[in-house]
């Protein structure tokens, strides 16, 4: 077996993980993503990242900037159990950067990935949540974010689930390393953990292109459903098991979609004819995906430019007993789109 890079400096490395975690958090704090609820600043202060990415691909270009990462090409592998002291220092330092963090590649294809730490901390913050709160998370990752849920709820109250097993065996091995002992189920996300519930929070770490009723059915009346959908993040406020409805937070989110039966991912749209201010616009991109298949590109743009422009927080969503459509401004305007789901 090999030795943990703790074993081989562990005072050095510890300091090191400190000062670097210091710093990640003022640069959060920075952001204004603790803006909506600052109690999680003594969460991120706490938690040790670096022991959920003993490993990670970093790129030798930069990142993309969309938290997505691409394959294997043009990205080195930093390893904490480097027998290299400067590697070591490289990976310690690279996993307190504010950026997201490849772990897991499949041919080419990313399969799991620590979010960007300062997007973490905004989408935690916007679940508002309580004391004794109990939480769903879908999409384990690393283990890190249903760590920095444990450490504020209590790992009883965490549920975290993924469809890799391997996936969730090493979340499993990384929150124990830290400390941290919450539920770890592998199986779908979009069936929720019925054996588990109810929920009064339910928070993706994946994209999804429709929202599960499953989760509904495992909410609370009043419980809050946080997810990517369509590069934004839309805040659903559950009225009950059937009925939820709420907006889009203003900032721009892209995650790894959730993988599983009968979701298919949706096909790239032909930009042609669309004008380039409306091309290079993430708003205009957003109403794209948000509408895809029913609004063509030249109607979107129409649309947007005569509604001036809207930003990702004049949409919504609600889904309803039999239908979900998604809405700019308000759920029963002239303005709505049918959702998948």
């Amino acid at each position: 077996m090999g030795t943990h890079a703790a074993d081989r400096d562990p005072e050095g490395l510890a300091v090191s993980a400190r000062v670097a975690r210091a710093e990640l958090v003022r640069e959060i704090e920075a952001s204004g993503a603790f803006a909506a609820d600052p109690g999680w600043r003594e969460a991120f202060a706490t938690v040790p990242r670096h022991l959920f990415v003993p490993y990670y691909y970093a790129s030798a270009g930069g990142g993309d900037g969309t938290g997505g990462l691409g394959g294997v090409g043009g990205y080195e592998r930093r390893w904490g159990e480097s027998p290299d002291p400067r590697t070591r220092e490289r990976w310690m330092r690279g996993a307190y950067e504010d950026v997201p963090l490849a772990t897991r590649l499949r041919d080419g294809v990313l399969l799991s990935s620590s979010s960007q730490p300062s997007l973490m901390a905004l989408m935690l913050a916007e679940l508002r949540v309580e004391d004794g709160d109990t939480v769903l998370e879908i999409g384990a990752g690393t283990g890190y974010n249903a760590a920095l849920l444990s450490y504020r709820l209590g790992a009883e109250n965490v549920t975290t689930v993924d469809l890799d097993p391997e996936i969730t065996e090493s979340a499993r091995r990384h929150l124990a390393a830290a400390g941290y002992r919450p539920t770890v189920v592998t199986g779908d996300g979009a069936r929720g953990v019925p054996e588990r519930a109810p929920f009064d929070r339910i928070i993706a770490t994946c994209t999804v292109t429709a929202v599960p009723r499953a989760w509904l059915a495992q909410c609370v009346p009043g419980a809050l459903i946080l997810a990517p959908l369509a590069t934004g993040l839309i805040a659903l406020t559950v009225r009950d098991a059937g009925h939820a409805e709420g907006h889009f937070l203003h900032t721009a989110a892209y995650f790894v979609p959730l993988r599983g039966s009968d979701r298919a991912e949706p096909e790239p749209v032909a930009l042609a004819g669309v004008p380039r201010r409306a091309r290079e616009s993430e708003r205009f991109r957003f109403l794209l995906a948000l509408t895809r298949g029913t609004l063509d590109p030249q109607e979107a743009c129409a649309l947007w430019e005569r509604q001036g422009m809207p930003g990702r927080e004049r949409y919504g969503i609600t889904v309803g007993a039999e239908h979900a459509w998604a809405w700019l401004d308000e759920p029963e305007g002239p303005y709505a789109w049918p959702l998948p789901g």
